[in-house]
């Protein structure tokens, strides 16, 4: 009864907002829980929503003891999730080493089509839970809406809508590695080659990258259009025909979060791409660090996109991720 009391109290304590409004203070009091079932939902998630990605809530749904218990709860997609789209049937707490911890409160939820649905096997009269959606194919560039419904003992029910989020058209490819032979950089397919793949493709290399030791000169990594100066392609003998003259602008500290998965609050999205000031480009980037990138626009002007460098390592090999717009 423990855990279902603290459940109700943080429950119904989510559910109920102050507002205050006016330029003189209110006094304060303690808002009083309704007597009757309830519920309420927030978007955990920030951030674009990618193809691919996943959308997280958090669904509250709470009514007093007296008045019953929780049964089931169900999702309504406007457009049906693409595999791995689920309630979690673990309702969590906090520890006091700020870990979740989690108690399963349901059976294992189904998803079919639109809706995701879960059925409650412990006693309970108010808990949390968490729904993924994630984002398929089919949502790209349109909106997607969310109906989310509890019902309790007495089948009773709530209803509460989130939405609509806009999905977005941008592509995202993670943890590639590039080295001395997998160094051919392909925005369109957003993959890297070597040089025999290179050279049965070549109008799809759009940067190279290599690393150079050169004594007096802070070259290191770099990602080089290959139509730039041979003098920043050190070393290298391009495949035939792997000429584009990609523009290419270095970044620093810029660390999209869903590239670089770290602390970070910051993300690269539609219109940072379009609004992106190609007037002063360059076709190399040298001396590239971890966590750094670089904006890179194709030749035929079809693809913008942001390559950020994970990881970079001494021996001359680095991590790179990308995050790509198609502009026509």
């Amino acid at each position: 009864m423990t855990l279902k009391n603290i459940g109700f109290l943080v429950t119904i304590v989510g559910m109920l907002f102050v507002v205050l409004t006016g330029c003189e203070d209110d006094e304060y009091s303690l808002p009083q829980p309704k007597n009757e079932f309830q519920n309420d939902c927030i978007k955990r998630t920030i951030g674009p929503n990618l193809v691919g990605n996943r959308i997280e809530f958090a669904y509250a749904m709470a009514l007093p003891p007296d008045l019953g218990a929780l049964a089931s709860a169900q999702v309504e997609a406007s457009i049906p999730g693409a595999a791995n789209t689920r309630f979690d049937n673990l309702a969590y707490y906090t520890a006091g080493n700020g870990a979740d911890v989690g108690i399963e409160v349901a059976s294992p939820s189904s998803t079919e089509g639109n809706f995701t649905n879960v059925t409650f096997t412990r006693d309970t009269f108010a808990t949390t839970l968490r729904y993924y959606y994630v984002i398929p194919e089919e949502a790209r560039g349109q909106s997607v809406s969310f109906t989310f419904s509890a019902k309790d003992s007495n089948g009773k029910t709530v209803k509460y809508d989130m939405g609509p989020y806009e999905i977005s058209n941008m592509d995202m490819a993670l943890d590639r590695a590039v080295n001395g032979t997998a160094m051919y950089i392909s925005v369109a397919d957003m993959a890297v080659y070597d040089a025999a793949q290179a050279a049965t493709m070549p109008d799809k290399i759009d940067v190279v990258y290599l690393y150079r030791s050169i004594g007096g000169k802070n070259f290191n990594h770099a990602l080089v259009a290959p139509a730039a100066d041979p003098v920043y392609l050190p070393g290298v003998t391009l495949p035939a025909g792997v000429d584009n003259n990609t523009k290419i602008i270095e970044t620093l500290n810029l660390r999209d979060q869903h590239l670089a998965r770290l602390q970070y609050g910051v993300y690269v999205d539609e219109v940072d791409f379009r609004n992106l000031n190609l007037s002063t480009a360059s076709n190399f980037a040298i001396n590239l660090k971890a966590e750094s990138g670089a904006w890179v626009e194709t030749e035929d002007g079809k693809y913008r996109a942001y390559i950020y460098v994970n990881s970079v390592n001494a021996n001359g090999s680095a991590v790179i991720s990308m995050k790509r717009l198609t502009m026509f």
